[in-house]
């Protein structure tokens, strides 16, 4: 048995108080954390790598969206990028363009991270568009991340974790979670927070001093609570034996704030 702790976080980028990303260090170190999935990481240039110094002291291998991409996006100073941390080398087996018509760029990564013992598992980590017009988009988005899942899938149940934008009861995560079809295709995941978490698991609030002006630009309404970040794993392993039990969720920052986003970790015991 493998225990494997996943946390996803959207980090704004360095947004406001300069110290916030010592502070997620700090965080991230406490937690020990053996997979991370960052959004909004600042792309490293000569003055700055925002990813290193997230993970500073972590001892965990390191992939920004910019090292694999064949050009920065437009939007990179605007949004950032996605980033992966993890205990275990882990390498890119492909990357989705994910831009929407009106050219904002967004990916989903696909990454094998070899398990001590058991192999290689499969991470898929999207950020979906953030227009609350724009589910349609994001239903797109999942329908080309369960294809990558059935295209990459290893014998160990998948670990699906990032920003998705959309709260539980949006189709995009109702078919992620097997509840309904898209266009005739379906998929299941479990949601770590709905197995193992306390509370709603607001990961986007008002209550977040971080966030509340932020939610007051994009929606204008008050008292808006969503949960929006998760971590997934696969119900469906390629393997009969293979198993991935969640046995642990918990936010992030929900007491003392580090980003606009409340950080998920969960932890998973994996078995073949």
């Amino acid at each position: 048995m493998t225990r494997v702790r996943v946390v996803t976080f959207n980090v704004q980028h360095d947004a406001g108080d300069p110290r916030r990303t010592a502070r997620i260090n700090a965080e991230l170190r406490r937690l020990v954390p053996d997979v991370v999935v960052f959004q909004e990481v600042r792309y490293p240039d000569d003055t700055r790598n925002q990813l290193a110094e997230l993970v500073d002291g972590l001892d965990l291998h390191t992939t920004h969206q910019a090292d694999i991409l064949e050009r920065m996006p437009p939007d990179a100073d605007v949004y950032g990028g996605t980033a992966v941390a993890t205990r275990w080398p882990h390498r890119i087996l492909e990357v989705v363009d994910g831009r929407t018509p009106d050219g904002i760029y967004w990916y989903t990564l696909a990454v094998s991270i070899e398990l001590p013992d058991l192999g290689p598992v499969l991470l898929l980590t999207p950020t979906t568009f953030w227009k609350l017009d724009a589910e349609a988009w994001r239903e797109q988005q999942m329908r080309e991340l369960a294809a990558l899942d059935t295209h990459h899938r290893t014998k160990l149940p998948t670990i699906v974790a990032g920003d998705f934008n959309a709260v539980p009861e949006t189709a995009s995560i109702r078919f992620l979670t097997g509840l309904q079809s898209l266009d005739g295709h379906s998929a299941c995941y479990h949601d770590a927070w709905a197995i193992a978490g306390n509370g709603p698991g607001y990961t986007w609030t008002v209550d977040n001093p971080l966030g509340a002006a932020e939610i007051d630009r994009l929606v204008g309404q008050p008292d808006v609570r969503c949960r929006i970040d998760y971590v997934f794993v696969g119900s469906v392993p390629a393997h009969p034996d293979a198993r991935a039990r969640v046995v642990g969720a918990e936010l992030i920052g929900e007491k003392a704030p580090l980003s606009d986003h409340h950080g998920v970790l969960v932890d998973l015991e994996y078995s073949v």
